[in-house]
């Protein structure tokens, strides 16, 4: 079964068209059926979505239904560094599987159950969500549905193969340095990296606090206006949530694109990529009529100091483990953390005080633009193990290098939406990244919201798996 998207699903639910307890049953069997070739989920948490669901079957049939909730019987699942009461939160390692179960759910849960969402299970990662490649040397790689010889992304990558594979219809995930943004683009579904501190943390495993951002993944953009209406609002369990009031993104997304400031990203984010990471930019930019073309300044040493932000944070989080058992990381994610541990505090203090200095200049930049298109990842999705890619002549490093135009946005937390583009005659897709100024979540989704219904950009979906 490949599923509508949220919205559709509800209004199916609201009509009598299935009862709740067929469509999580539906969604349980697709996932028993798919998802041994593609590792998405590390827990099925079939007893109790099956539960949840007769219970709103038994009160919508009983009139004793409450107000009417906008996920209602809508099956989800999360990325396994979200706490999940009653379950043991993984993030991705070994280490932390002998941990105790969760005491309560994650915020973000939470807040979607709250609405009537049914949660199915959790997904696979990188390990601490430290890494672009989902290829975890724990729980197995999870495989590209579009080409399952590939890589799905990371850190979210469990994540977005669920969505695009059509396991279930929404997933959240988190995004550090680009891991919603990477994996969405590889696997051609939508990903919403909010402003940095928009959206509560609590109750997620951290990488790199001054940096971690939680968001939705989808096949539409709806769906991604509509989980995080649902996920706004102060949480005083995080203290870098801000207190600002909810803006509705789902009401304002058929205003259109008139009298949004439009430009591409020069410089920087045209270079480093495959020529088709430039093609699907320029086509969406000739559909929107966008010829402007702004420099974001610094964004090479952005990245750098991302680097060096993320590795010393993260190393600060696991030192205990990486002196006590450091035989039980992945390598590749012990190694980055015990550098990490290694840098000296000057090094930190001038990367912080340049993010200073790079915000600023972004600031003073979107007063003249309001969304700025950039292509989400240098070249397509990359062969499971593959350890290099060659673009243009010269061999990167494929882990590192899948960051490369999403870290210096996440860098000072501006809310991005990546879209999902299909060149002609390809058959993996590529994202461009929306970009807008912080706390405009509402108009990257409009402009979002006007490719996708003129078909220009899209989750292709009923992929399946090849």
């Amino acid at each position: 079964m490949t599923h509508p998207d949220a919205v559709a699903l509800r209004l199916a639910l609201s009509q009598g068209e299935m009862t709740t307890q067929a469509l999580v049953a539906q969604t349980l069997t697709t996932i028993a059926e798919r998802d041994p070739a593609l590792n998405c989920f590390t827990a099925v948490l079939a007893e109790a979505a099956i539960a949840t669901a007769q219970a709103l079957d038994h009160l919508r049939a009983s009139g004793q239904g409450g107000p009417e909730l906008p996920l209602e019987g809508v099956p989800f699942a999360v990325k396994n560094l979200f706490d999940i009461a009653g379950v043991t939160t993984l993030a991705g390692s070994k280490i932390q599987a002998e941990a105790r179960p969760a005491a309560q759910d994650a915020t973000a849960i939470a807040r979607l159950k709250a609405a009537g969402a049914i949660l199915v299970g959790a997904l696979n990662m990188d390990e601490y969500a430290y890494g672009f490649v989902t290829e975890n040397a724990h729980y197995g790689p999870t495989h590209n549905p579009h080409d399952l010889s590939r890589i799905a992304g990371g850190s979210s990558g469990g994540s977005a193969a669920a969505v695009a594979a059509g396991l279930v219809p929404l997933a959240l995930g988190s995004d550090t340095n680009g891991s919603i943004r990477v994996p969405a683009a590889l696997c051609g579904v939508f990903g919403l990296k909010p402003t940095y501190g928009r959206l509560s943390r609590a109750g997620t495993f951290p990488l790199a606090s001054s940096l971690d951002h939680i968001g939705p993944l989808a096949r539409s953009v709806r769906d991604l206006a509509l989980v995080f209406d649902l996920l706004q609002g102060q949480d005083t369990r995080d203290p870098i949530c801000c207190d600002r009031p909810p803006d509705a993104c789902l009401p304002r997304l058929n205003e259109g694109i008139e009298g949004i400031r439009l430009a591409i990203a020069g410089g920087y984010f045209q270079s480093g990529g495959t020529p088709q990471s430039q093609l699907v930019v320029q086509r969406i930019a000739m559909e929107l009529g966008v010829d402007r073309e702004v420099e974001i300044e610094g964004a090479a040493q952005a990245r750098a100091a991302a680097f060096v932000i993320t590795a010393s944070e993260g190393g600060l989080v696991h030192l205990e483990n990486l002196r006590r058992r450091p035989q039980d990381f992945d390598p590749a994610t012990r190694d980055r953390f015990l550098a990490g541990a290694l840098v000296p505090n000057a090094w930190y203090l001038q990367a912080q005080k340049f993010r200073r200095w790079y915000g600023d200049r972004l600031r003073e930049l979107f007063k003249t633009v309001d969304v700025i298109l950039a292509p989400t990842t240098p070249c397509a999705a990359t062969p499971i193990g593959q350890a290099t890619v060659e673009i243009g002549g010269e061999v990167m490093a494929v882990r590192p290098h899948l960051g490369l135009y999403t870290q210096p946005i996440s860098f000072v937390g501006l809310p991005v939406v990546s879209v999902p583009v299909w060149l002609a005659g390809q058959k993996l897709p590529l994202g461009v990244q929306l970009i807008g100024a912080a706390y405009q979540e509402a108009k990257i989704l409009r402009v979002a919201a006007w490719l996708e219904q003129r078909g220009i950009v899209g989750s292709g979906l009923g992929c399946g798996c090849r």
